[in-house]
């Protein structure tokens, strides 16, 4: 049996059209929860992000500079949620 004539059943169509509705489903859900997590998790802090850049450039992607620079940079942000940490409670 050629594979022409396989699709050409109705059946090996419903199937196909099935498997289809299926995957994009499956991606729909995948893409909404994604979608989810990341609006409930916010932005990122300035720990994170250190931490982030910290591996970036232990692997040599970053410059010791560019990290030095990055570093001065979210110092001041590092301390602002420190305060505003202390403030909540």
């Amino acid at each position: 049996m050629n594979i022409e004539r396989l699709f050409d059943s109705s059946g090996a169509q419903l199937i196909l059209s099935v498997a289809v509705v299926a995957i994009a489903v499956t991606l729909g859900l995948y893409v909404i929860g994604r979608v989810r997590k990341s609006s409930r998790e916010g932005p990122p802090t300035a720990s994170d992000l250190l931490t982030n850049f910290r591996d970036l450039h232990s692997q040599g992607e970053l410059s010791d500079e560019e990290f030095r620079t990055i570093k001065s940079m979210l110092a001041e942000r590092m301390q602002h949620e420190l305060t505003e940490n202390n403030r909540k409670g």
